[in-house]
């Protein structure tokens, strides 16, 4: 059954970005069939429980950047150090080489 809510297509495309690769909040809100709501993709990682087994960490801003911020509560270090862990170089500030990077989703939304 496909999941019936934002936030659950939101986690459903966000489980398949491969180990080492990367997405934008925008690419998730396309690929679940809704342009224009990175935003919300944000809101929706930002309501998971941590530790999740969901790889959140691989999702960061469309300018490379991970959303550095003391509202992220600390999160914003967790996700820098999984994607280090993963082989993709973060700067200290949170910036990472995006294009070398980005996953290639499939061509059709799941929604």
């Amino acid at each position: 059954m496909a999941p019936s809510s934002f936030d659950q297509r939101v986690y459903a495309a966000v489980a398949l970005i491969p180990h080492g690769q990367l997405a934008t909040y925008g690419q998730i809100a396309a690929l679940i069939g809704a342009s224009g709501c990175a935003r919300q993709v944000g809101w929706a990682l930002r309501r998971l429980q941590l530790p999740s087994p969901l790889p959140w960490h691989r999702v960061v801003n469309a300018k490379g950047q991970v959303s550095m911020g003391i509202n992220r509560e600390g999160s914003d270090w967790i996700q820098r150090q999984r994607l280090i862990a993963e082989g993709i170089p973060v700067s200290w500030d949170g910036r990472l080489p995006l294009r070398r990077y980005l996953w290639s989703p499939p061509p059709l939304p799941l929604a």
